[in-house]
């Protein structure tokens, strides 16, 4: 079932990174139940995104980039994510941590790290704490001063694709307040092998211990500001856009094949129905998830609180799209050759992503109810 292209401007160098993607995607969809199987890193598929191009075209233009617009890159996102999320996830974890230590170390060694990830390093976000709460921008853990510059000792826990980075982005407390360090890993970075999860199984998201880890002064980014390419937040939602997209998919498949009584089973009227209502729903989210990232094009401050209502609503239609497609698929679909399981699987994964859509919905009251902090 085609997707609704957006209805926003994209420019035609940007559309054809859309193009490319959209054949990679072929290749990424055929390995992507062998990858879930085996829990088994995307390595291939990630070179080919750094060798099409992808990784240049994400990294704005004032560091030496491309400058993707929020649009362009939300559908690359979105179609990597329908082909394999895990593919999608670990390449918008690592354009955010490349993108953001290029940016955030500007004034220092910014250059440095856009020209590594123009290079095809490889970079993963360390941010989550097992402390936090599922905020990932609210470390807990401080960082104590030594010569050249802090010592973390503590742990950082779902670092995508962590196994094969280059580098890695940071966030501690430094005099209460939260600072962020680009570290090379060495032997005071290890890696305790703790994935073996449902969903999301190719992103290898392990556990990091940090024992004495310096984190250098020249190493140390700026907070995130306005201006700032923000690519784990806009392309959290697309993930789960994904998702919902290829569980629709898996229904239109199964019903279309599937004969009950001499016909498809597409021509049961309950199914017709039940596939009526999440269709139109996840239409009316892909629409309010695009429209935010055009904001975020225009700079309109609106798109950060739209990025968690986007997320809150394209992780709950993942997850409504997919149980759909297992009453559908019934005990067929519960098998484990099939797809519709691993779509299942998935989507329940994008909803634990920081931030959680419990987190997202507490947010998102208190902001509609005017309630603050104390009050």
């Amino acid at each position: 079932m085609p997707v609704s292209p957006t209805p926003f401007p994209i420019a035609d160098r940007e559309a054809a990174h859309i193009a490319t993607v959209r054949e990679l995607a072929t290749d990424i969809a055929a390995q992507a139940a062998e990858r879930d199987d085996k829990a088994e890193l995307p390595r291939e598929a990630l070179a080919a995104l750094h060798e099409a191009g992808l990784n240049k075209a994400v990294l704005p233009a004032n560091v030496g980039g491309e400058g993707l617009s929020y649009v362009a890159y939300g559908e690359i996102v979105r179609t990597l994510a329908e082909a394999d999320p895990s593919v999608a996830t670990i390449w918008t974890m690592h354009s955010g941590a490349g993108v953001g230590l290029s940016q955030l170390t500007a004034e220092t060694k910014g250059s440095f790290y856009a020209d590594e990830f123009l290079a095809g390093r490889h970079f993963a976000n360390a941010l989550s704490e097992p402390t936090s709460g599922n905020r990932f921008l609210n470390p807990q853990q401080a960082a104590d001063e030594v010569e050249g510059g802090y010592q973390l000792d503590g742990a950082k826990r779902f670092v995508s694709g962590s196994e094969m980075a280059d580098y890695l982005m940071v966030n501690v407390l430094v005099d209460d307040a939260p600072a962020f360090f680009a570290v090379k890993p060495d032997e005071s970075v290890t890696i305790i092998p703790i994935w073996d999860t449902l969903g999301l199984r190719a992103t290898r998201s392990q556990l990091l211990s940090f024992n004495k880890t310096l984190l250098r002064h020249e190493d140390r980014g700026r907070a995130l500001g306005p201006g700032d390419f923000a690519a784990v937040p806009a392309g959290l939602p697309l993930i789960s856009l994904g998702v919902a997209d290829a569980a629709l998919a898996s229904i239109v498949d199964h019903t279309t094949n599937r004969m009950i009584m001499g016909k498809p089973l597409s021509h049961q009227q309950w199914v017709q129905f039940e596939v009526a209502d999440v269709q139109s729903r996840l239409e009316a989210v892909r629409a309010y998830v695009f429209q935010t990232l055009w904001q975020a094009d225009q700079g309109d401050y609106n798109a950060l609180i739209n990025l968690s209502r986007s997320k809150y609503l394209a992780n709950k239609i993942a997850v409504e799209v997919a149980q759909l497609a297992v009453r559908i698929g019934g005990a067929s679909g519960f098998l484990k050759s099939s797809p519709i399981q691993r779509h299942l699987r998935n989507a329940q994964a994008g909803q634990l992503m920081a931030y959680s859509t419990e987190v997202l919905a507490g947010e998102i009251g208190k902001h509609v109810l005017n309630v603050t902090e104390g009050a």
